[in-house]
C-alpha cells in the first residue's frame, strides 16, 4: 500500500484534466478576440512602430533587422494582421513583413517616388501608386510578381483605393486635381473625375460613394463612382490630407494637415459636427474593429493621437518614431 503522503495518480489526473480544460477554454475563444494591434509606418526612422490597442503602447518597433529604407511611404495589411505591406521609397520596393518575426517575406522592385499601396479586399492584389510614375503597379499578393503596369490619365496618383467589390482602382491624382477610374479586368483606365482641388486620402461608405479630400481646397469632395462625378464639397480645415469612414458609413473622419484637426462628419446631412484638436500634421488614420478609437498619426509631432469615437475626444497622445506617415489595423 502506498504511503498516505504519495499518490501519484490522483496528481497526474488532475494535470491531465487541467491541461485538457485550458486547451478547450483555448479552444473557445475566437483568434481575433484579443484587441488587435496597430501598425505605424515612421518615415524618416525606417521603422513601424506597433501599438497595442488595448493599452494604447508601442510594445514593439520592427525595421526588418535595420534592412528598412529612411522612407516608409504607405502602410496595408492582411485580414488577419499575420503580414504587412510597406512601400520603401528609399530602395524603390515594396515590401511583405511578417510583424511576428520582423522578417521580410517578400519584396519587389516598384521604381521611384512610389507612394500609396492598397491590398484588394479579396486578399489577392495589391495596388500601388507609382506616384512620380504616372502610373499604377498591380502585384499578385502572393507571388510578389508584378502582374500589370497602367498608366494613369492624370498626374502624380498618390492613393490608391479599391472598390468594394474589387472590380475598380481609384487613384487620387495631386498633379492634376483629378481621379483615375481603372478597370482591373482589362487593366486600363477607363476615365477620370474632377475634383476640388489636389485630392489626397480616400474612403468608400458604399458600393460607389467616396469621400476624397482635398488638400488646395481645405475640403472632402463626394464622389458617385458609378456616375462618375463629384456630388458635394464639403468644407473641413486647412489642407485635408487622409479619409476613413466607419463600418456602418455613417461618419466620415477626415485628418486636417494645416490645422492640426480631425474633422468628423456626418454622412447623413454631409456636415461637420465636430473638429477635434490633435497632432502637428496629422495625416492618415485607421479605426479599430468595433470603431471606439481612431488613431491619427501626428506626422510633425512624431506621435499618434488617440481618439474616442464616442466623445469625440482625444484620451491620448503615442510616442512614436520620426515623421509617422499613417496608421493601419487589420480589420
Amino acid at each position: 500500500m502506498p504511503h498516505p503522503l504519495f499518490r501519484p495518480a490522483p496528481s497526474v489526473r488532475a494535470l491531465a484534466f487541467g491541461t485538457l480544460a485550458a486547451a478547450l477554454l483555448s479552444a473557445a475563444v475566437p483568434a481575433d478576440a484579443a484587441p488587435p494591434l496597430a501598425f505605424v509606418p515612421n518615415q524618416k526612422s525606417g521603422t513601424i512602430s506597433v501599438i497595442d490597442t488595448s493599452s494604447d503602447a508601442v510594445v514593439r518597433t520592427l525595421s526588418a533587422g535595420g534592412a528598412l529604407g529612411k522612407r516608409l511611404q504607405a502602410i496595408d495589411a492582411d485580414a488577419g494582421g499575420r503580414t504587412i505591406y510597406v512601400v520603401d521609397a528609399e530602395h524603390d520596393q515594396l515590401v511583405a513583413l511578417d510583424p511576428a518575426t520582423d522578417a521580410v517575406v517578400h519584396k519587389v522592385a516598384i521604381g521611384d517616388d512610389a507612394e500609396g499601396v492598397r491590398l484588394s479586399p479579396d486578399g489577392k492584389t495589391l495596388a500601388v501608386c507609382a506616384e512620380g510614375q504616372h502610373r499604377v503597379l498591380v502585384v499578385d499578393a502572393k507571388t510578389f510578381e508584378i502582374a500589370a503596369n497602367i498608366p494613369t490619365k492624370g498626374r502624380n496618383p498618390e492613393h490608391c483605393e479599391f472598390t468594394p467589390d474589387g472590380k475598380t482602382l481609384l487613384t487620387s491624382n495631386e498633379g492634376s486635381n483629378d481621379m483615375d477610374v481603372i478597370d482591373l479586368a482589362s487593366k486600363t483606365s477607363v476615365g477620370t473625375i474632377a475634383t476640388s482641388g489636389h485630392p489626397r486620402g480616400v474612403a468608400f461608405t458604399g458600393a460607389s460613394t467616396l469621400y476624397v479630400a482635398q488638400e488646395g481646397a481645405d475640403a472632402v469632395d463626394v464622389v458617385d463612382v458609378a456616375a462618375r462625378r463629384k456630388v458635394a464639397t464639403i468644407k473641413t480645415a486647412q489642407r485635408a490630407a487622409g479619409v476613413t469612414a466607419s463600418r456602418d458609413g455613417k461618419r466620415v473622419y477626415v485628418a486636417n494637415g494645416g490645422a492640426g484637426s480631425v474633422s468628423v462628419v456626418d454622412t447623413a446631412t454631409n456636415t461637420v459636427v465636430k473638429e477635434i484638436p490633435v497632432g502637428k500634421r496629422p495625416w492618415n488614420m485607421a479605426l479599430t474593429r468595433d470603431g471606439a478609437k481612431l488613431y491619427v498619426a501626428n506626422g510633425r509631432s512624431n506621435s499618434v493621437s488617440v481618439i474616442d469615437t464616442k466623445s469625440l475626444a482625444v484620451t491620448k497622445e503615442i510616442p512614436v518614431g520620426e515623421l509617422p506617415w499613417g496608421v493601419v489595423i487589420p480589420q
